[in-house]
C-alpha cells in the first residue's frame, strides 16, 4: 500500500490542488485518477510548439493568456491535463491551475501521444466544454481546427502544409501549417 506521504514525494504527483510539477522532462497528467505519463518528445515536436507559441503570443490580445506547458487544466479533482498550449482569460489563470476551461487547446502530435491527443484528450476537452481544440501534426505538415457546437466537436479545418488557416477564436490568427513545422 503507497502511502499519501510516498506519492507526494513522487516527481509528478502533487497536492489536490496543486499541478503536477515535473522535475525530470516528462509530463505528468491524471484521468479519473490514472497517471498519463508522457516522456521525451522529439526535438521536431518542441520546435512546433515554439514556432506557434510565438505566433499565438503575437497575435494575443493583452486580456488573454497564451501558456506553454505552465498552467495545469484542472476541470474537475480528478483530471488534470496539460496541453502543449493554450490560450485562456488572464484572470483564470491562478496558482498555476486553470478551472475554467481555457478558450484554446493545443496538442503537437508525436508517435508517443498520437492516440492520447486525438482520442482521449480529444473526448475531455469536449466533455469539459474548450471551445477550441487543434492539433498540430508536424511530422506531415498538418493542423486540424476542431471547434466545438452543441453537439461536440466538428472539424472546421484541416491545413495542409503552405495552405493557410485564417483562425477567427480565440482571436484572429492566420497560420501555415509548414511555417510552424519546418
Amino acid at each position: 500500500m503507497i502511502s499519501e506521504q510516498t506519492v507526494q514525494r513522487r516527481p509528478g504527483i502533487a497536492e489536490p490542488d496543486q499541478p503536477p510539477v515535473s522535475r525530470d522532462g516528462r509530463r505528468y497528467e491524471v484521468v479519473d485518477g490514472s497517471l498519463l505519463v508522457t516522456g521525451a518528445q522529439p526535438p521536431v515536436h518542441h520546435a512546433a510548439v515554439v514556432a506557434l507559441m510565438i505566433q499565438l503570443k503575437h497575435a494575443c490580445p493583452p486580456n488573454l493568456l497564451v501558456s506553454v506547458g505552465s498552467l495545469d487544466f484542472r476541470p474537475t479533482r480528478s483530471i488534470s491535463l496539460r496541453p502543449d498550449l493554450l490560450v485562456c482569460h488572464r484572470p483564470d489563470a491562478g496558482r498555476n491551475l486553470l478551472q475554467a476551461p481555457p478558450l484554446l487547446t493545443v496538442e503537437v502530435l508525436s508517435p508517443s501521444t498520437r492516440t492520447t491527443d486525438i482520442v482521449l484528450k480529444r473526448t475531455l476537452y469536449e466533455r469539459h466544454e474548450v471551445p477550441s481544440y487543434w492539433l498540430l501534426d508536424p511530422t506531415h505538415h498538418e493542423l486540424t481546427v476542431l471547434q466545438l457546437t452543441d453537439t461536440g466537436y466538428i472539424c472546421q479545418a484541416v491545413v495542409q502544409a503552405e495552405q493557410t488557416f485564417h483562425a477567427t477564436q480565440p482571436f484572429p490568427i492566420a497560420l501555415t501549417p509548414a511555417d510552424l513545422t519546418r
